[in-house]
């Protein structure tokens, strides 16, 4: 067996001991199959389940490097849809057994580590060994709720973070430190999600529907809205598809891509500057463009949604008109060559997630089944949609 560098990710609902105690078992259980199931598929395709592990589960990534942007997208995401997902059971189940009442006591929490592993097959499945395996089971063992009173967290060990290329300090992480039995002091920044959760919920939305679209142009793919989002958003692989880019700078706190970064698009000499106003990752992202013509600059504003569909995604891009009356003349002339250059990158990009997906396909192997909850229980498909 050859080692191999892979991101390991622990994810548990914590509070979840107290809360067995005096609830209805069947109900709890189903309520526990339902939200595991809304974490694992929140951050599948980045990562591959492992084992289940009662209230948690144990995924990894195998990965040299890290995109630390997107990896924070990816957990915080989950970390926003566990949240929602808690608050919609709890509000649309007519129960009032105390199991589903008492579902807002429950919370989450990730330990992510990036470290060497090895790999065995057991009985057709991945069984993951080494000491950094050992490691990221005893980090989620700490005392980061009583020594920071944060009580929905990510705990980065500094290994991950060396490998994240991302200032963790100025994104507003903290440093910690545990020491463990045999194996000594370990170092690491606790990410506050609960405090991200409430700037997600009070942020303001911006995006183009059709109502203020000047071009817009919808494509299928058989990707899943994940797979899209990293290929639209990381700049190595932007200048795989993106017609005429040859470099994409970011400048952004923490060399984090979100809200308030501005992309700045190479074309040879000339750039086109792009200012994050929304980003809700695998949603939806919009950009104010700043772009160069002959005839002058114009400013306008652009939506990309990922929008999921049976068998993959549907995405979608929108183009407002600009503000000024000489930007929307300038504008008008240059509607054509903006839509050729879009539709032309967007054959070039769905082209690449078919190769990615096809390479993907390869690779696959069988992961542990998810839990399932009764289809009458609380949390069952035929109590509730999910939002």
């Amino acid at each position: 067996m050859a080692t191999e560098s892979a991101c390991l990710l622990l994810t548990d609902i914590s509070g979840y001991t107290g809360y067995l105690a005096g609830v209805e078992l069947d109900h709890a259980q189903d309520i526990l199959a339902d939200l595991m199931n809304t974490i694992i598929r929140a951050l599948r395709p980045a990562f591959r389940l492992a084992k289940l592990e009662g209230d948690a589960a144990f995924m990894y990534a195998i990965v040299e490097k890290l995109d630390g942007s997107l990896l924070l997208d990816t957990i915080e995401r989950c970390y926003f849809g566990f949240r929602r997902r808690r608050r919609d059971v709890r509000q649309m189940t007519s129960c009032e057994c105390n199991a589903c009442v008492r579902i807002p006591e429950l919370n989450l929490k990730f330990v992510v580590h990036h470290g060497t592993i090895l790999r065995q097959r057991v009985a057709g499945q991945d069984e993951l060994l080494g000491a950094d395996v050992i490691l990221v089971h005893r980090l989620l063992k700490n005392d980061v709720i009583a020594s920071t009173g944060i009580e929905a967290y990510a705990l980065f060990s500094q290994q991950c973070v060396d490998a994240m290329d991302v200032d963790v300090s100025a994104l507003g992480m903290r440093a910690y430190s545990e020491a463990y039995e045999h194996i000594g002091a370990v170092s690491g920044w606790v990410h506050d999600l609960g405090r991200r959760w409430q700037e997600e919920e009070s942020r303001t939305r911006v995006i183009v529907d059709m109502r203020r679209a000047v071009y817009h142009l919808d494509t299928p793919t058989p990707a899943p809205p994940q797979v899209v989002w990293e290929f639209v958003t990381t700049p190595g692989r932007r200048i795989t598809w993106q017609l005429g880019v040859t470099g994409v700078e970011v400048i952004a706190t923490g060399n984090r891509r979100g809200v308030g970064a501005t992309n700045h698009c190479m074309h040879g000499k000339s750039a086109v500057v792009e200012e994050i106003l929304d980003w809700r990752p695998y949603d939806y992202l919009t950009y104010r463009i700043t772009l160069p013509t002959p005839m002058g600059l114009i400013r306008f504003v652009t939506t990309t949604e990922f929008e999921p569909a049976p068998g993959g995604t549907i995405l979608h891009q929108r183009l407002a008109a600009p503000k000024t009356p000489k930007e929307r003349a300038i504008m008008e002339q240059i509607v054509p060559s903006i839509a050729e250059a879009v539709r032309t990158s967007t054959t070039h990009l769905t082209e690449l997630l078919d190769e990615e997906l096809e390479r993907r396909g390869r690779d696959a192997i069988e992961e542990p089944p998810l839990p399932r909850p009764r289809p009458d229980g609380p949390a069952g498909p035929g109590r509730f949609s999910s939002r």
